[in-house]
């Protein structure tokens, strides 16, 4: 099964029914529910979802969709080295960085999918927009 990490954007767009966005964002969930593909998501991704989430929902249904989020995502850590390793990049946004340092620790994934692509230009790990990640793996 190919393993996907997604970029906070995008779970935003998931549970937020953010449009246009949202059709994409839905198709990768979906996928992951039917286990074509192994979402992972990076531990700041919660902090960062819950602060965005807070202005138009109660905190009960924001925990909610947490908890259904952690179920379907593969929750990447955040520690001393992904910190330092942040740090210490040539990234411009920090928590870019976080994100980027997140995902590689998987050694099996194989795209980070994000809207902003730019965010990401000192990655190794191949970066995708949702709908090329989706079009390339014939999976739209």
């Amino acid at each position: 099964m190919q393993e996907i990490f997604l970029d906070t954007n995008i779970v935003i767009d998931y549970l937020t029914n953010r449009e246009p966005f949202s059709k994409m964002a839905l198709r990768l969930f979906s996928l992951a529910e039917n286990n074509k593909v192994r979402l992972n998501i990076s531990a700041i991704s919660f902090t960062i979802i819950y602060y965005v989430l807070r202005k138009n929902n109660s905190p009960e249904s924001i925990i909610e969709s947490l908890v259904s989020l952690s179920g379907i995502c593969n929750v990447m850590p955040v520690n001393q080295t992904i910190i330092d390793q942040a740090l210490r990049s040539d990234f411009k946004d920090f928590e870019d960085a976080v994100q980027y340092y997140s995902a590689s620790q998987n050694k099996n994934c194989s795209a980070i999918i994000s809207r902003n692509k730019k965010d990401f230009q000192s990655s190794e790990i191949k970066v995708m927009l949702p709908d090329e990640f989706l079009r390339i793996n014939e999976l739209l």
